[in-house]
């Protein structure tokens, strides 16, 4: 009985077991059925995502194609072909130093003016050739700039500014040209070509000429000079500038050295009648102090003089060799910037004198200006005492300056700024415009003392990128 009763109970084990076994088996089988069922459906989402992207690079390619076509431009990184690009020796690449930043600008100023030089102004010029017609024209240029800044923990710095300059008559020239360096809020060395510190602020001086065809930083033999303090101050187009300068809290200290032919500073070589024949360069030294007592105030002095005798003059009837390279200009300015504190309603304000003690002329200039939510208006007086005049070659009615005596030239500049033009807040345009006259007190051979007037207007289209 013990027996048959063992027995039973192995039987009944062994097909229990039997049983679990198949159940675990099919539990098994169903999860690598699961399995496979998810790894087929992510085979298929990858599949869609690879498609997906291949059309999408197949948009761009089509998108850039149509750019350059509508262009004309050559291929964009990206899409030169394959087997051209095997051709080289590298891969296509733009690489920078990396010893600082690069920075690239540029700044497009173009002008549509109409001015008179005596008479009535007009878009016409019917006499071509007559120096008292009116003038309609169109001006302007294109700026490039590219400039490189390294700066250190330290607070020295390095860099270089190039500015090149393309017209609409088909030249190129250069604005700036200069490499500085020095520690940042302490003292500074520039050297090559730029401007230095500005005595003679127009604030916004969209268009600013002077009766008897005076350029503003040029002596015009038989015109009248506007003396701006701008003789060493840089830029010139026959020498070079060194500049060291040093700001100390609210002071600062500036030197600027110039070295130049001095001859060019006259159109045509020519003063007071006479032609100029250089000996040796000229050196301007320029020191200038600004002090700022608050954030809007700025008061400056400075003083211009060549320090080089015999630099250039003439050759009397006795063969003696006369020195006219004796020029000593000192000036002050004192500027308000509201702007500072307030953008909108800020008034910028500029009151500017200067003196010039050159051979045989003396000259005076004293200006104002106010800048108000973007009109400005300003006035200019100058005062110049001819002791000496040799006479004018090729002279005519539009030369003023053929005899001593004294002459005042008044002129008054206005102009206004649209600003975001577009909604562009890089695009603006100015309106500008001046009238000046000039009036003497001389008494040269054909009594040539009525006053006389100059006027115009510009539009100016101003956009930076």
């Amino acid at each position: 009985m013990k027996k048959s009763t063992l027995a039973l109970a192995i039987g009944l084990l062994l097909v229990a077991n039997n049983g679990f076994a198949k159940t675990q088996k099919m539990t098994l089988e169903q999860r690598l059925e699961q399995l496979e069922a998810r790894l087929e459906a992510a085979e298929n989402r990858a599949a869609k995502a690879e498609n997906q992207v291949q059309q999408l690079q197949v948009q761009q390619a089509a998108e850039i194609q149509e750019i350059k076509v509508a262009q004309g431009n050559t291929p964009v990184n990206g899409t030169t072909p394959a087997q051209e690009t095997k051709k080289n020796a590298t891969t296509p690449n733009l690489v920078l130093s990396g010893y600082g930043d690069l920075k690239i600008y540029g700044d497009v100023e173009f002008n549509m003016d109409a001015e008179s030089n005596k008479g009535v102004l007009a878009a016409t010029n019917s006499n071509v050739g007559d120096p008292t017609n009116e003038r309609w024209d169109l001006n302007g240029r294109i700026l490039l700039g590219f400039d490189g800044m390294r700066k250190l923990d330290n607070g020295y710095f390095a860099g270089f500014s190039a500015q090149p300059l393309a017209d609409m008559t088909g030249s190129v020239n250069l604005d700036d040209a200069a490499f500085f360096f020095g520690q940042e809020n302490d003292w500074k060395v520039k050297v090559g070509r730029f401007e230095a510190y500005d005595m003679f602020p127009l604030n916004q001086d969209t268009f600013v000429e002077h009766s008897g065809h005076t350029a503003n930083d040029l002596y015009d033999d038989g015109s009248g000079y506007i003396y701006m303090m701008k003789e060493g101050r840089g830029r010139s187009d026959s020498g070079g500038s060194f500049l060291m300068s040093k700001q100390l809290d609210n002071w600062y200290f500036e030197l600027n050295t110039l070295l130049e032919d001095g001859t060019s500073l006259y159109q045509d070589s020519r003063y007071h009648g006479r032609e100029m024949s250089q000996e040796k360069n000229v050196a301007y030294l320029r020191p200038v102090v600004a002090w700022t007592p608050v954030d809007a105030l700025t008061i400056s002095a400075a003083m211009e003089s060549n320090v080089i005798n015999n630099a250039y003059g003439y050759t009397d009837a006795q063969g003696n060799f006369v020195d006219q390279s004796d020029r000593n200009g000192y000036g002050m300015t004192m500027t308000w910037n509201g702007l500072k504190a307030d953008p909108e309603n800020g008034l910028v304000f500029n009151l500017n004198t200067a003196y010039l003690d050159a051979d045989n002329e003396k000259d005076f200039t004293a200006a104002a200006n106010a800048l108000w939510k973007r009109f400005e208006l300003g006035y200019i007086y100058a005062h110049n005492k001819i002791d000496e005049f040799n006479g004018l070659i090729d002279h005519d009615d539009n030369d003023w300056f053929y005899n001593e005596g004294t002459y005042d030239i008044h002129t008054i500049h206005a102009s206004y700024l649209i600003p975001n033009v577009m909604d562009m807040q890089n695009f603006n345009i100015y309106l500008g415009a001046y009238y000046s006259m000039i009036n003497s007190d001389n008494s040269n051979p054909e009594n040539y003392t009525d006053d006389d007037d100059r006027y115009g207007a510009r539009l100016r289209f101003k956009y930076f990128f």
